[in-house]
């Protein structure tokens, strides 16, 4: 399998928060021996020959992609024409079906129709990384999920903004060294979460270079409450930006891909890296107010049509 990114919708229970106490350090006025030499902080440790080998494997998958014309940057254009039609007919594949089983790990989904799923309220981006990543990519990265967020808000008309802790989707940045740090902050974010949907974490395949599970707010509900996305550190620059574009966008609802779509990075082809205008107008459609929540498709189609119509003209 060589696509980049996966989307994996799935339930949440009940979240459970914990605090701590902290306590006053005693203090002493009694002068305190001074060591005979200081003690000098060993320098980080480098990355694992894991961790090194997983980086030359997806440095090496972009640079194959580059050469065939692939991870196109451009957003599409007059080579990649689409109809009213055609639009319509891509929301409904990507948005009201699932790419694997909800609650079934990475077994694909059967052709099976679902509803609507969005959320219903503010959307709060918390950027975290291992400890394994270094500064300069932090910063960088930070820079690009920050003006990716406001493009998000601007394009579904939903707040949707970059925070610190606290946030309710989290983009986890990490590396092969981060593991037991990445199943840790999970294990915190979704405290009940099911065995199989921790499972995806632990034993993430190499093929998958990222991923987004989204969590609705309770059992009775299509929205969304919690959405964890996961991005290996590993990748090189486009491949990484590219992992942010799609799996901030799946994590909004856009659940599934569909080989007919296009331009779309919502397409398995990989001849998309970023978001595409294409893409844009189905954000735009999923958030518009006309569709509710818990619709199925039938019940939007007449509407989806009449939005696809009114963003690209005429009915063809």
């Amino acid at each position: 399998m060589t696509a980049l990114k996966r989307a994996l919708p799935a339930v949440l229970g009940a979240a459970v928060l914990a605090g701590c106490q902290m306590t006053e350090p005693e203090v002493s006025l009694k002068p305190q021996v001074r060591p005979a030499a200081m003690t000098v902080p060993a320098e980080p440790a480098g990355p694992s020959s894991a961790s090194r080998a997983l980086s030359t494997y997806y440095a090496r998958f972009q640079a194959d992609l580059l050469a065939q014309g692939l991870l196109r940057t451009d957003g599409g254009g007059p080579d990649t024409p689409f109809t009213a039609r055609e639009l319509a007919e891509n929301f409904e594949q990507i948005v009201f079906y699932d790419e694997y089983v909800r609650g079934g790990g990475l077994r694909g989904a059967r052709n099976e129709s679902a509803r609507l799923r969005r959320w219903p309220d503010p959307v709060r981006i918390d950027l975290e990384f291992g400890t394994s990543v270094p500064a300069e990519l932090r910063q960088q990265d930070r820079a690009i999920v920050r003006g990716y967020s406001a493009r998000l808000a601007e394009q579904t008309r939903h707040p949707i903004s970059m925070v610190g802790p606290g946030g309710n989707f989290h983009v986890l940045v990490m590396g092969e060294d981060d593991h037991d740090e990445l199943i840790t902050r999970v294990r915190q974010i979704v405290p009940d979460i099911s065995p199989t949907a921790l499972g995806i974490f632990e034993r993430l395949p190499k093929a998958i270079h990222c991923l987004v599970v989204a969590f609705s707010k309770d059992n009775t509900t299509e929205g969304y409450g919690t959405a964890i996305a996961l991005v290996r550190a590993e990748h090189p620059d486009l491949v990484r930006r590219s992992c942010y574009h799609e799996e901030m966008a799946q994590g909004l609802g856009l659940a599934n891909d569909s080989p007919r779509a296009r331009p779309s990075i919502f397409n398995d082809d990989d001849e998309f890296a970023l978001l595409t205008t294409h893409d844009e107008m189905l954000l735009r459609m999923l958030y518009d107010p006309r569709l509710r929540i818990g619709m199925s498709a039938d019940e939007a189609r007449p509407i989806v049509r009449r939005m696809a119509e009114e963003l690209v003209g005429g009915e063809s």
